[in-house]
């Protein structure tokens, strides 16, 4: 079956978005949906929160009209309930997918990696060959910086080497960008993005979404939030003797904000909206604009803000956002932790004309007033 175009207007397409109440998933909704496209959420809420679907809605200003209700629509399912994606994809005209429904805990993929890879490979492949059935071969995957592993050079650009994940979850990302990769080799119909995050964190402006992890936060801000508003005692800091200026760890921190939109960019690229390069990189295909206009290919981009910001960078400014001290325990290095990892963004800006705009003061200030006004998440005391 042809592959459907993305060279029409937002307001004429629908987008599908698996996780889609998750963190970065109900980000992206918004952005989605303020610049006019539909959207069709799946999401199974084992790891997110019904709620998000609400607010999305309420940021978005989406009404009670019939007109506006079909621009959100979400289904209770897992990606590896094929009968229920069949289902999806026949109700509706879906044109592309943005692809975040994962398991992702990295310690706990150690601990269970036959659940994170049949949940996020066999998931993944099951919504492919649905999604394959139905002439949908457009697809955005949310991917990560840790296919880079200790990565061969800093800044991180997108030649870097990949290398192999220390962890079940970032196999997951190797293998899937693979996989991704090996269904246009084989069907040059597919088009395929590849967005490589580093590490994602803040809140939409309004408050009203966040990060809302499950049980004790397996990352930095998120922790660093809870202790700021008294979930939490102190923050541990594993290492103070690293070669960067304070001895902590070195990492490239986004706005979630600045993340969503670039999968928004990455549909304008895909359509043939933007950018003027083919797509590279090691495990890029090199791709033409098809006849209708939008671009085939598989591209590969980098995600981040080309800053590195310290483990005591974000600490300070927190504490700059909440307006107190926040009480910090120096503990030894962790095993496979490593000094500095930061982005080079080049290409984004170049072929998705997308740059990070928020800086590490924002950041914090909109995940402070995320926690502060939802001190438990999305669930009440």
């Amino acid at each position: 079956m042809t592959n459907k175009s993305l060279a029409k207007a937002p307001a004429d397409t629908c987008i599908l978005v698996t996780g889609g109440a998750g963190f970065i998933g109900s980000h992206t909704c918004v952005e989605l949906l303020e610049r006019g496209y539909s959207i069709v959420i799946v999401d199974d809420l084992s790891n997110s929160n019904a709620k998000a679907i609400d607010r999305i809605r309420e940021i978005a200003g989406i009404g009670p009209s019939a007109e506006d209700q079909a621009r959100v629509v979400f289904y209770e399912a897992s990606i590896l309930d094929e009968p229920a994606l069949e289902r999806i994809f026949e109700s509706h005209d879906i044109d592309a997918i943005i692809h975040f429904a994962g398991l992702k805990a990295v310690g706990e993929s150690v601990a269970k990696p036959l659940e994170y890879y049949w949940n996020n490979v066999a998931g993944t492949l099951v919504l492919c060959r649905v999604a394959r059935a139905y002439g949908v071969k457009n697809i955005v995957f949310s991917s990560s910086a840790t296919v880079y592993g200790e990565p061969a050079f800093v800044p991180i650009t997108e030649e870097c080497p990949k290398r192999e994940a220390t962890n079940p979850y970032g196999q997951t990302k190797s293998m899937l960008e693979r996989i991704l990769t090996d269904l246009h080799i084989g069907d040059p119909e597919w088009n395929v993005v590849l967005l490589r995050y580093f590490n994602p964190i803040g809140a939409h402006e309004s408050g009203l979404i966040g990060e809302d992890p499950k049980g004790l936060p397996n990352n930095l801000v998120p922790y660093v939030a809870q202790v700021a508003v008294g979930r939490l005692a102190s923050v541990g800091v594993f290492g103070d003797d690293y070669p960067t200026p304070d001895g902590t760890g070195v990492r490239d921190y986004i706005h979630v904000v600045d993340l969503a939109r670039g999968h928004v960019a990455a549909l304008d690229w895909m359509g043939g909206r933007v950018g003027t390069g083919a797509p590279s990189g090691p495990d890029a295909i090199a791709a033409e604009p098809a006849p209708c206009g939008s671009r085939r290919g598989v591209g590969v981009f980098n995600l981040g803000t080309g800053t590195g910001s310290s483990v005591l960078d974000v600490i300070h400014s927190y504490e700059r956002a909440c307006g107190k001290e926040l009480p910090y325990e120096i503990k030894p290095r962790r095993a496979g932790d490593i000094a500095e990892n930061y982005a080079a963004c080049d290409k984004a800006r170049e072929e998705l004309g997308w740059v990070a705009e928020y800086d590490l003061d924002r950041m914090c200030a909109d995940s402070w007033r995320w926690q502060s006004t939802n001190p438990y998440g999305y669930e009440e005391a």
